[in-house]
C-alpha cells in the first residue's frame, strides 16, 4: 500500500460504521475517486463509510425495494457486473456506479376499462416485448436471479399467467432494461402481466370478499373503539400476548381458540 493510501483518513457517516482494530482496509472507487473502506461492508455501507449521505436510492436496505441498482467493474477486468448495493459486498478495486432510477416505458392504462384480449393489450402497450432476440442479457443482469428472458418468452406466447408467476420476485430495479439490446422495459411489462392476471384471470378469493363485506358494514367498529380507549401499554401487552398462528400450520387449517372477533 502506498504512503498516500496509508494516510487517507477514513470517514464514518450514516450509522457510523466503526471497523474493529486491525480491520483490513480495501480500495474501492466511488464516482471515479478512490476510497479506503473496511472489508465485509456492503456497497451501500461502504459508500456511506466513505463520507456520502444517501438522499435517494437506498429505500428498504433489505433487497426488496430495488432502489439501489448498481453497476461495477474490477480494475483490469472488462466485464460489467450488476447487483443491489444493499446486498452486494464491496471488494478490492471495485469501480462502482449506482443507478437509483432507470427511465421506463410507462403507458397510461386502466384495468377497469380494459375489455379486450389481455395478450393484445400487452402487444398494444408494450410492442417492444415482441422484439426480444433471446440474447439472455436481461437474465444475466438480474440481481434476483429471475429468468427474465423466459418470462418475456411466455409473454410473447400469450401465457400471461406464467409470466406473472415467473416475474413475481422482481424488485423493479430496472437493471435488465438498461442492458437490453432490444430496448425492452422488461420490469414494467412484467408488472402489467401481474396486474392484468390479478384483475382478469386469477379466481376471486371468497373469504376475502366476505371479510371486505364485514368491514364495510362496520362489524369491527366496536372492537376498534374499544382499542382506541385503551392505554398504549395495554395495547402493546395485548399484541405481545396474542394467540399466534404456528409457522408450520397448514394453510387454511389453523383457527384461534378465541373466534369472537373473526
Amino acid at each position: 500500500m502506498s504512503k498516500d493510501k496509508e494516510m487517507l483518513k477514513p470517514l464514518a457517516t450514516g450509522d457510523k460504521t466503526i471497523p474493529p482494530k486491525g480491520a483490513k482496509m480495501i480500495p474501492i472507487y466511488i464516482m471515479g475517486r478512490e476510497y479506503m473502506v473496511p472489508e465485509t461492508l456492503t456497497i451501500m455501507k461502504a459508500v456511506e463509510y466513505a463520507g456520502y449521505s444517501y438522499v435517494r436510492g437506498c429505500g428498504c436496505r433489505g433487497g426488496i425495494c430495488g432502489a439501489c441498482g448498481t453497476f461495477y467493474r474490477y480494475i483490469g477486468d472488462y466485464r460489467l457486473r450488476s447487483g443491489l448495493a444493499c446486498q452486494t459486498v464491496a471488494e478490492p478495486n471495485m469501480v462502482i456506479m449506482q443507478l437509483p432510477f432507470f427511465p421506463a416505458n410507462r403507458p397510461n392504462y386502466s384495468l377497469d376499462n380494459m375489455t379486450g384480449n389481455p395478450h393484445e393489450e400487452l402487444r398494444r402497450l408494450y410492442p417492444e416485448v415482441f422484439k426480444c432476440v433471446g440474447c439472455g442479457t436481461c437474465t444475466r443482469t438480474c440481481p434476483m436471479d429471475i429468468d427474465v428472458m423466459d418470462y418475456i418468452a411466455l409473454m410473447k406466447r400469450g401465457d400471461l399467467k406464467g409470466a406473472a408467476q415467473k416475474s413475481f420476485d422482481c424488485v423493479m430495479c430496472g437493471l435488465c432494461a438498461s442492458r437490453c439490446p432490444a430496448q425492452i422495459t422488461q420490469f414494467m411489462a412484467a408488472m402489467f402481466a401481474r396486474r392484468i392476471y390479478g384483475k382478469l384471470m386469477l379466481p376471486r378469493a371468497g373469504h376475502l370478499k366476505k371479510r371486505v363485506e364485514d368491514v364495510l358494514r362496520g362489524k369491527y367498529e366496536p372492537v376498534l373503539k374499544e382499542l382506541t380507549k385503551m392505554k398504549p401499554e395495554d395495547v402493546k401487552k395485548l399484541y405481545v400476548e396474542r394467540e399466534r398462528e404456528p409457522d408450520l400450520a397448514e394453510p387454511g387449517k389453523w383457527m384461534p381458540k378465541d373466534t369472537t372477533h373473526l
